[in-house]
C-alpha cells in the first residue's frame, strides 16, 4: 500500500455585506489612559502562580481594563456591545455602516475591522448504543493505551493540581453523569461561564459535544478511564451558538481572558473556524482574531490545545483557525483500525508553510454523552485526549512553562523527530515524561549509489514487546509503517508517504529526480535523514 498525501488550491467567494444591517465589528482603541489595575484582586492565585513560574509580569498593560469612557461612548453609538478585550484593547460591537462611520471619527479609535461572516465547525457526532460491546470497550482502553496512558496510571499520575479550561457548545447532563461525579463531588469543577447567551454560570445545556469532549479529558466510569486527567481541576465555558459566527469568535476570546484570570494551565478548544469566513491563504496564524487570541493566551503561560479540524476529506482540507496559530498545540486524528491519519482529519501546512498538526491522537473514540457512553469521531476528540495527556505531563514537571511543555509533548511523540502534514510528530508517549527519551536502534538499511538511494526495511527487527514497560510496541498500530518525506531547502515538505511493512520493504529513490532535497525516513522509532 502506498499513500501520497497532497493538497489542492482553490478559491472561495466572500459573503455579501449589506450596509444597512447589523454586522460584527472590532473597534481598536489607541490607549488605556486612566485605567487602574491591581493584579492581586483581578487574578486567581493559580494565575499569579503560573505567571511567576513563567517569568511573566503581573502588571502587563495587556491585562489592564479598557478605558471605561471609551467603552461607554462606543456602546452608545452601536446597536450592542458584545465584549471588551483587555488583551487587544478592542471592543466587539454590532453596528451598521452608518454607526461605524461615526465610531471611526472618535479620536481614540485607530481602526474598525469587520468581523466577517462564518460559522464554527464542530465535529459531527455519531451516536451508538449506550451499552458498549467488547470491541468498543477495547477502543476506550486503546484510546489511552495509544499514548501509554497506563504508565501514567501506574505512576499515580492523573493531572492532579492542573487546571484545565474547556471551550465548547455546552455540557448537558454532565452534572448528572457518573463520568464526572468524582470531579464535581470533590469540588474540582472550579467555575463555569456561559458566554453565548448571557445566561450566567449555566453551561449545562446545548449539544452533547462539550460533555463528550470533557469525558475524553477526564471521564471515568468506575475504574474504567475515558480520559487521562481525572484528577485535574476544571473551568467550563460555553462559547458556541447557532448562526452567530462573529459572536462565536468573540465568545472564544472572552473565555480565554476569563480562563487566564481564573488560573487555567491548559485550554482545550475542540472548535475551528474555516470556509466562508476565511480564505485558505488566511490560515497563517496571524490573520484571524481568534488565532491571535490563542497566541496571546500562550503568551500568558497557558498551553492551548486545539483540534486541527475535520475538513481533510472536504474541499477545504486545511487546518483552520485557531489551530493555525504557531503557539497552539494543534491535534490531528488517527484511525484506530490502521494506526495512521484518519481521512477527515485536516492537513497542514499553514498558509505560511509551518508544520501543522503538531501531534495526533485517536480521532475515533468512546465518550460519555448526556445519555451514556457513545462512539463518536472527529479531531474534536483527539484534542481532549491530548489535553488530558498534557495535564498528566505537567503534573510530572510542576515548574515547566507552557511552551517548554509544548516542545516536550512534541518530542515525546512516536515519529519524532520525523514529521509530516498529516500526523505532525505522531502520538505523544507517557514514557518520555517518566523515564526520558530513549534512542532507537537503526531499523532499516540505507545504501547509496551514484544515482539512487536503496532503503531496506525489516519487520523482523522490531520486538513485539517493549521490555521496559511491558506494553505492545506502538499498541495503536495493527500494522507497522515506514514513513518518508522529501523536504526542499526551505524546510517545506514537497511529498510524503506512508508504506505498509508486512515482512520486508525495499524502496528506491532516484537522487537525480530530487536533487537538493532532503530525504527523511522513519520506522519503529528510528529516524534517518539524507541530503540528495
Amino acid at each position: 500500500m502506498k499513500r501520497k498525501l497532497f493538497f489542492a488550491l482553490f478559491f472561495l467567494i466572500f459573503c455579501q455585506l449589506i450596509s444597512s444591517a447589523q454586522q460584527g465589528w472590532w473597534v481598536m482603541l489607541r490607549d488605556k489612559s486612566g485605567s487602574g489595575f491591581d493584579p492581586y484582586t483581578y487574578f486567581d492565585s493559580k494565575a499569579i502562580e503560573r505567571r511567576l513560574i513563567a517569568g511573566i509580569s503581573l502588571n502587563d498593560p495587556s491585562d489592564w481594563p479598557v478605558n471605561e469612557n471609551y467603552s461607554a461612548e462606543v456602546a452608545a453609538l452601536s446597536d450592542s456591545l458584545l465584549f471588551e478585550s483587555r488583551w487587544f484593547n478592542a471592543l466587539a460591537v454590532y453596528a451598521n455602516e452608518d454607526q461605524v462611520l461615526a465610531i471611526r471619527q472618535l479620536p481614540y479609535v485607530t481602526e474598525v475591522i469587520p468581523g466577517d461572516c462564518r460559522q464554527s465547525r464542530i465535529a459531527s457526532i455519531m451516536e451508538y448504543d449506550t451499552a458498549i460491546d467488547e470491541d468498543e470497550r477495547d477502543l476506550m482502553k486503546n484510546q489511552l493505551l495509544s499514548m501509554q496512558g497506563d504508565l501514567f496510571k501506574k505512576a499515580g499520575i492523573d493531572g492532579k493540581g492542573v487546571r484545565i479550561a474547556i471551550f465548547d457548545v455546552g455540557f448537558p447532563g454532565a452534572k448528572e453523569s457518573p463520568a464526572f461525579s468524582e470531579i464535581i463531588s470533590s469540588g474540582r469543577l472550579i467555575a463555569t461561564k456561559d458566554f453565548s447567551k448571557h445566561k450566567g454560570e449555566n453551561v449545562f445545556w446545548g449539544k452533547n459535544h462539550g460533555t463528550e469532549v470533557w469525558s475524553c479529558i477526564a471521564g471515568k466510569i468506575g475504574e474504567e478511564s475515558i480520559g487521562l486527567a481525572s484528577g485535574a481541576e476544571f473551568l467550563l465555558a460555553k462559547t458556541e451558538v447557532n448562526r452567530e459566527p462573529f459572536s462565536e469568535e468573540v465568545h472564544w476570546m472572552k473565555a480565554a481572558e476569563w480562563a487566564d484570570q481564573n488560573g487555567a494551565d491548559i485550554i482545550n478548544s475542540s472548535l475551528g473556524y474555516t470556509n466562508n469566513r476565511y480564505f485558505p491563504w488566511q490560515m497563517d496564524g496571524k490573520t484571524s482574531f481568534i488565532s491571535r487570541a490563542a497566541n496571546m493566551a500562550a503568551r500568558k503561560g497557558i498551553l492551548v490545545v486545539n483540534a486541527a479540524g475535520n475538513e481533510g476529506d472536504e474541499d477545504w482540507q486545511k487546518v483552520g483557525a485557531p489551530a493555525d496559530a504557531d503557539s497552539v498545540l494543534s491535534i490531528g486524528g488517527i484511525d484506530p483500525e490502521t494506526g495512521y491519519h484518519t481521512s477527515f482529519s485536516s492537513f497542514g501546512p499553514t498558509a505560511d508553510k509551518r508544520m501543522k498538526p503538531n501531534v495526533s491522537a485517536y480521532g475515533h473514540v468512546i465518550a460519555a454523552a448526556e445519555s451514556g457512553l457513545v462512539q463518536t469521531q472527529g479531531t474534536s476528540f483527539a484534542s481532549p485526549l491530548v489535553a488530558g495527556f498534557a495535564a498528566c505531563a505537567l503534573q510530572t514537571r510542576k515548574s515547566t512553562g507552557n511552551m517548554e511543555l509544548f516542545r516536550m509533548i512534541q518530542e515525546s511523540a512516536t515519529l519524532y523527530p520525523y514529521f509530516d502534514y498529516a500526523h505532525g510528530f505522531g502520538v505523544p508517549q507517557a514514557s518520555y515524561f517518566l523515564t526520558g527519551s530513549v534512542k532507537a536502534a537503526p531499523s532499516f538499511d540505507v545504501n547509496e549509489t551514484a544515482d539512487s538511494v536503496i532503503v531496506t526495511v525489516h519487520k523482523a527487527r522490531i520486538p513485539e514487546k517493549d521490555e521496559d514497560y511491558s506494553v505492545e510496541y506502538k499498541p495503536f498500530n495493527k500494522n507497522l509503517y515506514f514513513y518518508y518525506n522529501l523536504m526542499n531547502p526551505a524546510g517545506v515538505i514537497d511529498e510524503y508517504y506512508v508504506l505498509d511493512v508486512t515482512e520486508e520493504l525495499v524502496l528506491s529513490i532516484d537522487k537525480n529526480e530530487y536533487k537538493g532535497e532532503t530525504l527523511n525516513m522513519h520506522f519503529a522509532g528510528y529516524t534517518y535523514s539524507l541530503k540528495l
